[in-house]
């Protein structure tokens, strides 16, 4: 369908003002299609040709101010509309199809018990798949929704929803304030609920029954991170919360982590955890809590005007969704997995050929279609770190005050990056257009770099900046402990500004210089940190004991870059991970070492004749970790011990024992963990995968069965995932993920190699037929990123070049690409170097 790009929506903007769409769902017409009825009243503000968007199975019927439309002048997903000026009343009927992709209303039966659910996600011009709907996020509207579903069902909505008496299994949704029409939500099915009060409001949790008891295990912690973050937010905006409910609705198949409709956030039920998860994991659902949260102010109750400020939604909700977690939880150590988990994101997409500003100009943003590339660690962590850095330069009280204005002024209407700086700029008498100028309309990232000499009577200090944005950071020094030269005992910490313009000073301080020179210690800017050579001998020998988490994981970030940039060899990382991480406690960065260390060091970085051995390393490291009194840890060193093992006759005792001698009993996630290396190793069949499914027969239980037959060594095994992949188009989108998952495998590379020049067109061709969410998953999770080659990159670049794949699909080919090029280029770099920096 046709994306609306920005000057259909402006032209549209200035003749419409939509007042409010009444809308009837029959969900009683079968598993294929559903009924919707619309019926939407606004006003022309002069006479003109406009169109309203419906994307129908079968359009029955259109009828505008009382004369009938014909439906076949339905040009795709565009109804033609000319009208006179003044007061219009549209009603739309048609039958709609269900979704198996995510998109859209989205159908999924229950394999646990044959139940079925059904919910909506609707982000930027999904809507249209379930109502027809002027589909812009400036044209905002009330919406007054009812349906009907099985009698069994609960129907939940953007606001309170009650069943209408008489009506059999009909169910109507409170009105809603305006909003934009990619966040109405629909989400209907045999719930089960967990209700509450607070602030006197309902709030509730919803999931699947199969689910229930793990939702009921951990309704209380979800209960009392929901109060405790909206009574923060309470207290640090003075626009009250602006909708009649909060509820949270754990859905299945869910493409994102969460979606932030107003009233009823969905989140991807992999949050109920069925299996046991580390205080980290915990502390991610936190935070996303706590993110969407923040989106009822920013994003709904003040929303972009275009999609080129996405920022202004996405890039608060995660800074807030950290801070108001921190602030207001147990969970403290937010920024820790911020830099840990999220901050690569955001350096890692910035240093690629798609990088954008986080507020791009309007003209790059032309069109939907390209609007939503733009969900990425940009818009997400590196946004987020630009209001880190924002908030220390101008200070909280006046970045507060600057938020507050901006609701007041914008409250239930739409704004631009321009209209919130305006509103900075009447708290604070910092220059933040030009602060704007240099850190939101800017692309790439800047490197600092120590030199460090002596100098009489203490030490210089000179940072090389590469790059033009201005910096407020802290220099971290650090001293050996005499006693314990394995210790780092901080001396002093300096806050300095870097201009981005002006030549820096040098720094001239007491005393013999430090052992350890840590820019951005406490990470509160966006930038790559080098180390000068003690500094870095001092990381290589004792990171583990710096005092602070966010210190270490300040200098674990900055080892990943050296891998990344080509300037530390990869065995020097696993070298160092091997030595300073058994001193480690913060679990976001156990996991997120090990992470990195597996994904990207072994089965990429280095070449495939060092990979046996660099697995061997990383198991011997998480032995090391079982001996951990903290269960996340030992948990987080199963998970790894499991993924880099290749002693099939261990591996196949501790299934068939159910345990892992120091490690946890074994829950379903890890039986299936177990089961897929077996798999992988050659040691595992078909029937093993069905013996495993009898035990845990859910949804997650059907996901793992098709990851570990696609990872099956066998030819025959291969073709079958391969066809239903790419040939097959009736996989759900958790289904192909999971399929995709376990094809690729790099210990299968003679088995897989004749399927490498079939990827892109198979690709290409399954984008085109089946939409972007697809698009994206075959782009992410099928594609061979193990295979380190050349002709990977050509056959990649070619298809980039000729064969027209989706702006979807392009995107997600064009990342993966530089990615697949810079390891190339680091193997380059290894080669030429002994494993030491």
């Amino acid at each position: 369908m046709p994306a609306l790009n920005r000057t259909e929506a402006e032209t549209r903007a200035r003749l419409i003002d939509v007042h409010h769409y009444t809308i009837d769902l029959d969900l009683t017409r079968g598993a294929e299609v559903f009924g919707s009825t619309t019926e939407i009243t606004f006003t022309a503000l002069a006479a003109g040709d406009t169109f309203v968007e419906v994307k129908p199975d079968t359009l029955h019927r259109v009828v505008l101010d009382g004369r009938e439309l014909d439906p076949r002048d339905l040009d795709d997903n565009r109804l033609p509309l000319t009208l006179a000026a003044g007061e219009h009343r549209l009603l739309v009927e048609a039958d709609m199809r269900y979704s198996r992709t995510g998109e859209g209303l989205h159908r999924f039966t229950d394999p646990a018990d044959g139940l079925t659910y059904a919910y909506t996600q609707l982000f930027m011009e999904d809507v249209q798949r379930v109502t027809a709907a002027f589909d812009q996020p400036d044209l905002k509207a009330v919406f007054d929704v009812t349906a009907t579903a099985p009698a069994e069902w609960t129907v939940l909505g953007n606001g309170i929803s009650e069943r209408i008496p008489g009506g059999e299994g009909r169910w109507r949704i409170s009105t809603t304030p305006p909003i934009s029409t990619y966040l109405l939500a629909v989400a209907a099915g045999p719930w089960h609920s967990v209700r509450t009060e607070h602030a006197g409001l309902p709030f509730a949790l919803h999931c699947r029954r199969s689910l229930a008891p793990h939702l009921d295990a951990d309704a209380d912690e979800l209960f009392d991170i929901t109060r405790r973050c909206f009574d923060r937010y309470r207290e640090l905006f003075t626009e009250p919360y602006p909708f009649d409910s909060y509820e949270q609705a754990f859905v299945p198949e869910f493409n994102s982590g969460a979606m932030e409709n107003p009233g009823l956030v969905t989140f991807r039920e992999e949050f109920v955890f069925r299996s046991a998860v580390t205080d980290t994991e915990r502390q991610t659902r936190g935070m996303v809590i706590a993110h969407e949260m923040a989106h009822m102010w920013f994003g709904d109750l003040v929303t972009l005007r275009w999609w080129d400020d996405i920022w202004l939604n996405e890039s608060f909700a995660e800074y807030m969704g950290f801070q108001v977690l921190s602030e207001a939880t147990g969970f403290t150590g937010t920024w820790t997995d911020f830099a840990v988990a999220r901050k690569g994101w955001g350096y890692d997409a910035d240093q690629r050929p798609s990088t954008h500003p986080v507020a791009p100009d309007a003209e790059a943003v032309p069109d939907t279609a390209s609007a939503l590339l733009n969900f990425d660690g940009i818009s997400y962590a590196k946004g987020a770190s630009a209001l880190r850095q924002l908030v220390a330069w101008i200070g909280e009280k006046d970045f507060l005050a600057g938020i507050n204005d901006h609701f007041a002024r914008h409250r239930f209407g739409n704004a631009t990056l321009a209209d919130f700086l305006d509103s900075l700029a009447r708290s604070t008498d910092r220059d933040v257009h030009a602060w704007a100028a240099q850190w939101l309309r800017t692309s790439g990232v800047d490197t600092l770099e120590p030199v460090v000499a002596d100098h009489p009577g203490g030490w210089q200090l000179e940072i090389r900046h590469t790059g033009s944005r201005p910096h407020r950071i802290d220099i971290g020094l650090y001293d050996r402990a005499p006693a314990d030269p394995a210790r780092l005992v901080p001396r002093d910490r300096v806050r300095t500004d870097l201009t981005g313009t002006a030549a820096p000073q040098p720094l001239t301080l007491p005393g013999r210089r430090p052992d350890l020179v840590l820019l951005n210690d406490g990470d509160l800017s966006f930038a790559k940190i080098r180390f000068d050579q003690r500094s870095w001998t001092t990381v290589a020998e004792a990171l583990g004991g710096l005092p602070d988490a966010l210190s270490r994981a300040v200098a674990w970030n900055a080892a990943r870059d050296l891998v990344r940039d080509g300037l530390l060899h990869p065995a020097a990382y696993l070298d160092a991970a091997r030595t300073q991480l058994p001193r480690e406690d913060d679990l976001a960065i156990v996991q997120g070492v090990l992470g990195f260390a597996r994904t990207h060091v072994a089965d990429r970085y280095l070449p495939a004749d060092q990979r046996p051995a660099a697995l061997a390393t990383l198991s011997a490291l998480a032995r090391d970790l079982l001996h951990s009194p903290a269960d996340g840890l030992r948990l987080a060193a199963v998970r790894s011990l499991i993924g880099s093992s290749d002693d099939t006759a261990e591996l196949r005792d501790w299934l068939t024992a159910d345990r892992i001698p120091g490690g946890p009993a074994l829950d379903p996630e890890l039986r299936w963990r177990l089961l897929l290396r077996l798999a992988v190793l050659g040691q595992a069949d078909g029937d093993d995968i069905a013996a495993e499914l009898v035990r845990d027969p859910s949804a997650s239980g059907e996901e793992s069965a098709a990851r570990c037959r696609a990872a099956l060594p066998d030819p025959q095994a291969k073709e079958s995932a391969w066809a239903a992949l790419f040939d097959d188009d009736t996989l759900s989108n958790y289904l192909f993920n999971a399929t995709a998952q376990g094809f690729w495998q790099p210990e299968q590379h003679d088995l897989l190699r004749d399927y490498l020049p079939r990827y892109y067109p198979a690709a290409v061709a399954l984008a085109a037929r089946r939409g972007p969410a697809l698009a994206e998953a075959a782009g992410r999770h099928a594609f061979p990123a193990y295979a380190v080659r050349p002709d990977t990159l050509r056959l990649g670049r070619e298809c980039l070049r000729s064969d027209e794949p989706t702006p979807a699909l392009r995107r997600m080919l064009a990342d993966q690409l530089d990615d697949l090029d810079r390891a190339l280029r680091v193997h380059a770099a290894a080669a030429e170097t002994a494993p030491t920096r």
